[in-house]
């Protein structure tokens, strides 16, 4: 079934970058039921909305299954894997050194104890 896409979709070429960074099924698992990118997209769907799991639409895969999703992709580094190679290939894009040699931290937004020297 085709569903209308919502804001938060993946494009084509989105999907093409992060689609071999996402887990594959687990060994003697069962086959899925949702496909992976419908999957990322009601997760990005909850991130710009900003509503509960259980209110995702029902066009989108069952909240319970993407919610499950989100935490094993927290847990197992998938999220952290996604944003480096995000990282590099906007820094590769812009022409700069892949991997950044330093950070700048704005002491407003850093809080630290109170009382320090």
């Amino acid at each position: 079934m085709e569903r209308k896409p919502y804001p938060s979709d993946l494009t084509d070429a989105q999907w093409r970058l992060i689609a071999p960074l996402t887990p594959g099924v687990k060994p003697g698992g069962r086959p899925r039921k949702y496909d992976m990118r419908e999957v990322m997209d009601a997760l990005l769907y909850v991130d710009r909305e900003g509503c509960s799991w259980r209110a995702l639409p029902h066009d989108l895969p069952h909240w319970k299954t993407c919610y499950n999703f989100f935490r094993r992709f927290e847990s197992d580094g998938t999220w952290d894997s996604l944003v480096a190679a995000l990282r590099v290939a906007v820094r590769k894009k812009l022409g700069r050194d892949p991997t950044p040699s330093g950070a700048c931290i704005d002491s407003q937004s850093a809080k630290t104890a109170s009382g320090g020297a």
